[in-house]
């Protein structure tokens, strides 16, 4: 049995770990949430202990809280931003869902190690000075997702877009055949094929970039339902700039309050283009997976990185590991998309009520896509080795190339060829020779796959 010691709050005596730093609200939570198991992020608790340094500066700055509170309850918010104090959060996400219970979780922590013989630092009083857990949590959570996705996230597409338009520009004579409905349609170059996916993960990064300057208004000053109630007039503004000097990125005290606490639409717009990031994402690793497969009885046009064995029962095989890997990231971005929206929807009157899991949720999926782009990038697109020689065999035989000649032999004839090319397992070019009129030299002019790609008119 672990030692205890016997803490009061405003609700009677309870016993607690001799080691915590916490106290009894937070031990109240641990004894009424056995759920999940599952912890807010460690960005999350970072990005809280943000915001109580913050405030405990603003409180300060407007002559609220003195400067040896203020200094010690500083440190030990750097302390826990640093990681140091991980262990001293252990509060099940599935609480209550202001997130109350975590607010306090840090109240306790950072009053337990500010104190002294000489200074008493109180939860309440003085760590929670001109806040309530109602503005404290959304603001939060806004300023971890607001980091995670510029410090991390964005940066990870970044990277992936550059590593794509590299493959996309060597090989960008690489003529393959097109495909539309899984089948075999005109030529197009691999680097035409990956430069979709380039500006596809651009045009990711923008969306996600245009919605952050909405993350970026927040709800401290609001304190218990908008009103701002205990809190000097100017301390939200103060709070905002404080963060803006700690963190290097803009954050303004919200127009209005109400609408920061009541609802999560900006968090549920954020989530909205992290889930169209993962179904890009998710395009990306598919494509992947068939032009890799085979390598006898599939597509087989690359061949991407062998990076483990691939079975337990049949030796040589190798599997896409990474886009199966992307593949299932984006499955769970896509669901916690809708967990989020169904919490948005849960404000009720002043409060949203499930805090909480939008800040769960939102935050796994900005690190699980920002881990998924990383590896993409390097462990897939960046190594994968053409199959030349597949891809030129099936490119000669693809009876759609016939298509180029529908401008001078007509759809009906172009049909034909098309069909007896693919029934006697010829070349287009040898098929047209015997049917119609034209050419060898013209034919090959007509039928050049280089051409066809270049989206030219014929003649």
């Amino acid at each position: 049995m672990s030692k205890t010691r016997v803490v009061t709050d405003s609700m009677g005596v309870i016993e607690i770990p001799q080691d915590a730093c916490y106290g009894a609200q937070t031990q109240r939570a641990i004894n009424n949430f056995p759920i999940s198991g599952l912890r807010l992020p460690a960005a999350f608790i970072h990005a809280l202990a943000e915001v109580k340094r913050a405030c405990a500066e603003a409180n300060h700055t407007l002559d609220q809280l003195d400067e040896a509170r203020c200094q010690a309850i500083s440190w030990i918010s750097g302390r826990i931003i640093a990681g140091e104090l991980d262990d001293q959060f252990p509060i099940d996400v599935f609480q209550t869902g202001s997130g109350t219970s975590t607010n306090m979780n840090a109240n306790e922590v950072i009053a337990t190690l500010a104190s002294s013989q000489q200074l008493v630092v109180h939860p309440n009083d003085h760590v929670n000075m001109s806040q309530s857990s109602n503005d404290v949590i959304p603001t939060s959570l806004h300023l971890s997702a607001v980091l995670a996705c510029r410090q991390r996230l964005l940066p990870a597409l970044a990277q992936l877009e550059t590593s794509i338009n590299k493959r996309s520009a060597e090989l960008a004579d690489v003529i393959t055949t097109g495909r539309t409905h899984l089948m075999d349609a005109m030529p197009v170059t691999l680097g035409q094929a990956l430069s979709a996916w380039a500006v596809q993960i651009q045009l990711a990064q923008q969306r996600i970039a245009a919605v952050l300057p909405d993350m970026q208004q927040l709800a401290i000053g609001g304190t218990a339902v908008g009103t701002g109630i205990n809190a000097p007039e100017a301390f939200g503004a103060e709070v905002a700039a404080a963060l803006s000097r700690s963190t290097g990125i803009e954050f303004n005290t919200a127009a209005n309050r109400f609408e920061r606490m009541s609802a999560q639409d900006a968090a549920v717009s954020l989530s909205g283009q992290l889930k169209t990031t993962a179904v890009s994402l998710m395009k990306i690793a598919n494509d992947l997976r068939w032009m890799n497969s085979g390598p006898l009885a599939g597509i087989s046009e690359i061949a991407l990185p062998a990076l483990q064995p691939g079975s337990s029962i049949m030796p040589g095989k190798v599997n896409p590991v990474i886009p199966e890997s992307v593949a299932m990231v984006c499955a769970r971005v896509i669901g916690n998309d809708t967990s989020i929206t169904i919490a948005g929807q849960s404000g009720n009157f002043q409060l949203n009520v499930m805090l909480p899991l939008v800040a769960y949720d939102l935050l796994q999926s900005i690190e699980l896509l920002t881990n998924a782009a990383r590896i993409l990038g390097e462990r897939a697109i960046a190594g994968f080795t053409v199959n030349y020689a597949n891809i030129e065999q099936t490119l000669a035989k693809n009876p759609i190339l016939v298509t180029a000649l529908n401008r001078v032999i007509g759809y009906e004839l172009g049909a034909k060829i098309a069909k007896q090319a693919y029934a006697e397992g010829r070349a287009v070019i040898d098929v047209a020779e015997e049917l119609t009129d034209l050419k060898r030299d013209e034919l090959e002019r007509l039928l050049s796959p280089a051409h066809l790609t270049s989206g030219g008119v014929q003649e």
